[in-house]
């Protein structure tokens, strides 16, 4: 069953999250993992959205996803993520 990443992400720091963005696609190719959107402006029709950036990703299962962000390439990047902003990140479940 697919598996849908969310993640929202506020960025303080632009330099060091573009280090982050830099080695991101590197990383993220061949882990069956689909990137479906990257937004910076979202239409928000209900509530509040301060974050900067949405990101929405799909994978073919919750096991694809996990060892990807659990990956030693992954979190050794993220790192710079974590140095230059705040978020949430979930995965949620497909429909079937």
């Amino acid at each position: 069953m697919s598996v849908y990443l969310i993640a929202r992400i506020t960025i303080r720091d632009r330099t060091e999250y573009a280090k982050y963005e830099a080695g991101f696609m590197e990383i993220f190719t061949g882990t069956g993992g689909e990137m479906l959107s990257v937004d910076e402006a979202p239409e928000v029709l209900e509530g509040a959205w301060a974050c900067t950036r949405t990101v929405l990703a799909r994978f073919p299962s919750e096991a694809a996803a996990l060892g990807w962000y659990n990956s030693d390439a992954y979190q050794k990047l993220a790192r710079h993520r974590f140095n230059a902003s705040d978020g949430e990140v979930v995965l949620v479940k497909g429909m079937g």
